[in-house]
């Protein structure tokens, strides 16, 4: 069964594994104004509410957790508008993350142009796909990254999802910091939105500038390599800037 939630909102998650999709329409019915490209990022917590290590972000760039219980899916279109994806495996996450944060932003400083992307988070059960709520999105003009609302462990056991959180007109950059991530430059996304059956035809979401990434290490999973235990956030970029 479907809920349909909004802002305040709290249920119960009846499952062991959660897939998160940030679903969005890629353009408007103005051609000469496009519609940004959105991520879907996530980020698990601690009981102090901040991060344990870097390790606990993962976004474009890093797209799997270090334990690989969190991780992106690759972006697809389908007939409906374009979808970016996290899963977590809820039921087998360490007891020290205490919430994990699903957040959206928005490449590019014109924020998410919502009244045309119409941007939505939609909550599934993991394993067979069962939709379990649906959350639309409401950033402000100019908020170019958003909490769309937070996984909390329940006091009788399980997981249970809110949705709530602030808004932030500095991007990532600004999200990460509010969680004691500390960024010295964004990189560019790990992938571009993959046809699913029949292409749309209407314009793709506009690539954005290549940068300088780490060299990753040999093996992949969901698309993505696995990330360098090195790894630090790189200088550079169009969201994240030196403090």
């Amino acid at each position: 069964m479907t809920h349909g939630l909004e802002e305040g909102a709290a249920i119960h998650l009846p499952v062991a594994g959660l897939r998160a999709v940030l679903h969005w329409l890629p353009t408007g019915t103005d051609p000469r104004r496009g519609v940004p490209d959105l991520d879907l990022s996530a980020v698990l917590l601690g009981a102090g509410g901040r991060v344990r290590s870097e390790g606990d972000f993962v976004f474009y760039n890093q797209p799997r957790h270090p334990t690989g219980l969190v991780r992106r899916l690759s972006k697809r279109r389908d007939r409906h508008g374009l979808r970016d994806t996290v899963e977590a495996d809820l039921g087998r996450l360490d007891a020290s993350v205490t919430r994990v944060v699903l957040a959206a932003s928005a490449d590019g400083a014109g924020g998410f142009v919502a009244e045309r992307s119409m941007p939505r988070l939609l909550l599934h059960d993991a394993a067979g796909g069962a939709p379990l709520a649906a959350l639309p999105l409401r950033p402000a003009p100019g908020e170019t990254a958003v909490v769309c609302g937070e996984l909390r462990r329940s006091d009788g056991g399980g997981w249970e999802f809110h949705a709530s959180g602030p808004g932030y007109a500095g991007g990532l950059v600004a999200l990460a910091a509010a969680y004691g991530i500390a960024a010295a430059g964004t990189p560019e996304p790990a992938s571009a939105p993959e046809p699913e059956s029949a292409p749309d035809p209407g314009p793709e979401p506009a690539p954005r500038p290549r940068v300088h990434t780490p060299t990753p290490p040999t093996g992949t999973a969901y698309g993505y390599p696995e990330p360098d235990p090195a790894f630090t956030l790189p200088p550079q970029g169009p969201q994240f800037l030196p403090d």
